[in-house]
């Protein structure tokens, strides 16, 4: 059997955490067996569809570096993959239940209805409470009479015959085998609007029936909706897909994860600097194990490490400062070229450099990667650490210069100290420029650390900075005498 299983996202927000992490799972599950992975756009929520929520799903996924083998964009032999453009096939479906005694014509108008609702509280997942809470009150008008009443134009919905005892038993491939008292299942939802709109339910198992799913892996806040999905299933006559609910994503107090935890939308992730690398390895380990005693993996031996087995049942907890080490790491890795590609376009938006750097600059900012490599944390950490590169540093309080138990006075001699053995430097040569700085300090009886902070301080605008005589090489001897000089008359002022 060929497994196929899908991403089917409804279009009416951002791409986040939760969504790329079912995406992702579902990727690396067709790629462990050789199956084939769908996206599949569910977007019969049209109150809050928007064409920019399409957009930002494909743009995620492009940066993300992992995509769908079939879908909207890309084709395929099941298609069309948008559920706006199958409308026809549901209403077909929908009648077949009605003819089969499976589902039944409801005339009730949209105020009686939401009067019942008023009082209820909505199940959980995409597409809304179509009915919950539903007295069933056409439930018994005789069939003929109501085909008529609809044949006729009398307004209607067409509504599942939920079964009104009994049990629906979903064997989750997680979870194992869970009952559900049928009494307990949101009454006869419906499955097509009176505008002949689709409902969620109606169009999902269409859907995944005609695409040939086999296996649906999605989050377990879509749990409640198993047992309606699986009675539709039974009421069709179609065998349903093997169903595996994936642990919550949860934040680190226990609750699912929102946005007063942190960053929850690819964008805000993007936006920061973490690499793709970093975010694929550390989402994909959100409630799966792949190989004990690693940490870093790449897509393809997520791929084809990944296993249902090895899924956990516990929530996943969402450590921010877990990420940001994964993130520290794939960073480290980067060669120089490699991250200097990555953290121009920060460089570009601090308006430090141009889109399109010039020789220069390029040069320039390769040449300081293994300066700052260890002090990124996110490519949104370069413009601070690098802007002294680019541009001088504003000159800093003057306490900043001065050494512990001196004084203004002593720190400006300092730096005219610092200037003269700069001037007879071989930049080129760090570590022999250095040693000249060494040899001062013990000639002068001044401890090394007092000889070079006035002069770091002058050259990057902070005591904590890059590594100091690297920095110096990299801009130039005029460059850092201005600076000292600017720094030495700015402490006698």
């Amino acid at each position: 059997m060929e497994v196929r299983v899908r991403y089917a996202p409804s279009p009416t927000g951002l791409q986040h955490i939760g969504s790329v992490r079912t995406a992702l799972f579902n990727y690396l599950y067709a790629r462990s067996i050789g199956g084939t992975f769908i996206l599949r756009l569910e977007d019969t929520d049209r109150t809050r569809y928007s064409e920019q929520y399409v957009q930002n799903l494909y743009e995620t996924f492009r940066w993300l570096g992992f995509y769908w083998d079939e879908g909207p964009d890309i084709g395929g032999s099941v298609g069309p993959y948008v559920q706006s453009e199958r409308f026809d096939q549901y209403r077909s479906y929908a009648e077949e239940l009605v003819s089969k005694g499976e589902a039944y014509y409801c005339f009730c108008s949209e105020e009686r209805v939401a009067k019942m609702h008023s009082d209820s509280t909505p199940e959980e997942g995409e597409g809304g409470p179509a009915s919950y809470g539903y007295d069933r009150a056409c439930r018994s008008i005789d069939p003929t009479e109501a085909a008529s009443r609809a044949a006729s134009g009398e307004a209607h919905v067409i509504r599942l015959r939920i079964p009104l005892d009994g049990t629906t038993v979903l064997n989750d491939i997680l979870l194992g085998e869970i009952q559900f008292r049928n009494a307990d299942v949101n009454p006869d939802p419906v499955l097509l609007k009176s505008d002949g709109f689709p409902t969620y339910h109606l169009a999902n198992v269409v859907d995944d029936h005609l695409m040939g799913i086999t296996h649906v892996l999605r989050a377990q806040e879509w749990l409640p909706s198993a047992p309606l999905h699986l009675i539709m299933y039974r009421a069709f006559g179609w065998a349903p897909p093997h169903i595996c609910h994936l642990p919550m994503v949860l934040g680190d107090d226990g609750h699912k994860l929102s946005k007063r935890h942190g960053a929850t939308a690819l964008n805000e992730f993007r936006q920061k600097g973490y690499l793709r690398e970093a975010l694929i390895n550390y989402v994909a380990m959100l409630g799966a194990s792949y190989e004990e005693g690693r940490d870093l993996f790449s897509l393809e031996e997520l791929g084809t490490l990944f296993r249902l087995e090895k899924i956990n049942k516990a929530p996943a907890i969402f450590d921010y400062q877990k990420l940001e080490w994964f993130n520290g790491q794939y960073i480290r890795q980067k060669s120089d070229g490699e991250l200097m590609e990555l953290v121009l376009p920060y460089l570009s938006d601090a308006h430090l450099v141009e889109p399109t750097p010039d020789n220069r600059h390029r040069t320039l900012i390769k040449g300081a990667m293994p300066l700052v490599r260890e002090r990124l944390h996110f490519l949104a950490d370069a413009p601070a650490i690098m802007a002294y590169l680019f541009r001088d540093p504003p000159l800093a309080a003057k306490e900043e210069f001065i050494p512990k138990k001196l004084d203004a006075l002593k720190a400006a001699a300092i730096l005219a100290i610092d200037a003269r053995v700069l001037a007879a430097c071989d930049l080129d040569d760090i570590h022999g420029s250095e040693e000249k700085f060494r040899e001062e300090s013990a000639a002068s009886g001044m401890k090394f650390g007092d000889l070079l902070m006035p002069l770091r301080v002058a050259v990057t605008g902070s005591r904590v900075s890059p590594p100091l005589f690297e920095s110096i090489q990299l801009l130039g001897l005029p460059t850092i005498l201005a600076r000292v000089e600017a720094s030495r008359l700015h402490l006698l002022a």
